[in-house]
């Protein structure tokens, strides 16, 4: 039963988050100082204060945008992602990383006489707060704990049979495994489990290109990377260290595949 309480989605990446933060107030201190006179352009503390100012106040834009996304932003974005796919209602979806349910519960909205399963390592330093109950708790408080389960396992090794799903999500999860190897891994893992026309859905801030040419390799001929002008906006203030966008494919069922 869905009560008044809102569901907490978390703080993504609060380690990054607490570094820019520290940062932002490095540069926002030199910017007063300069302001009132301390240093100014001749001094020598300006070769390193000066672009020590304006990384902080970069870093310091980013982490706010981070924290406004973290809360706001991300639930509406959430929908337009899951808008990519065509629903029946009837699905069986695994959500892979799926953290504190964001795009698992969303899915679960989506669904009649389907269920969403999520699986997560949950790691704290990755998401805060994140763990099952937190899960299970935006789940009830949402209205959909009946569709919802979750479990503890790796994305490395998917602990279902091949074709087990209709529908498999993962959002902001698969950058943080850090070997590429290991992260081809996990996509080929996806793609096992999906069943023949299922659909695929990744959105993360890293690796995209990646994950869709490893989909198409595994057989999902279509699988495609999708970005945005704000995902190269993203990708020029981070110095390239950040490139949002989503990956989209479908698997081929035999009824479709073309004969030789």
């Amino acid at each position: 039963m869905k009560d008044n309480q809102t569901p907490n989605y978390g703080l993504d990446a609060p380690i990054a988050v607490r570094n820019m933060l520290i940062f932002a107030v490095l540069g926002i201190s030199l910017l007063v100082a300069r302001l009132l006179g301390v240093w100014s352009r001749q001094d020598a503390i300006a070769v390193v204060a000066r672009p020590l100012m304006l990384a902080g106040i970069s870093f310091g834009v980013m982490a706010l945008w981070m924290i406004y996304d973290s809360k706001v932003g991300k639930i509406r974005e959430r929908e337009v992602y899951l808008d990519q796919i065509d629903w029946n209602g009837n699905e069986r979806v695994l959500d892979v990383g799926c953290g504190l349910g964001l795009f698992l519960i969303g899915a679960a909205k989506r669904l009649s006489t389907g269920r969403a399963v999520g699986i997560d390592k949950w790691q704290q330093e990755d998401l805060l707060g994140n763990n099952a109950e937190g899960t299970l708790r935006n789940a009830m408080i949402e209205g959909v704990v009946d569709k919802v389960e979750v479990h503890t396992g790796d994305a490395r090794q998917l602990p279902f049979a091949d074709s087990s799903f209709d529908v498999v999500l993962s959002s902001m999860a698969l950058h943080n495994i850090y070997s590429a190897d290991e992260r081809q891994i996990a996509v080929r893992e996806i793609a096992r489990v999906l069943a023949p026309g299922g659909r695929v859905l990744i959105v993360d801030v890293r690796h995209t290109s990646a994950y869709a040419a490893t989909l198409r390799d595994a057989g999902l001929s279509d699988a495609r990377c999708v970005q945005g002008m704000f995902s190269y906006l993203i990708t020029l203030i981070t110095f390239g260290a950040a490139g949002w966008g989503y990956v989209i494919g479908s698997k081929v069922s035999p009824a479709s595949a073309p004969k030789e």
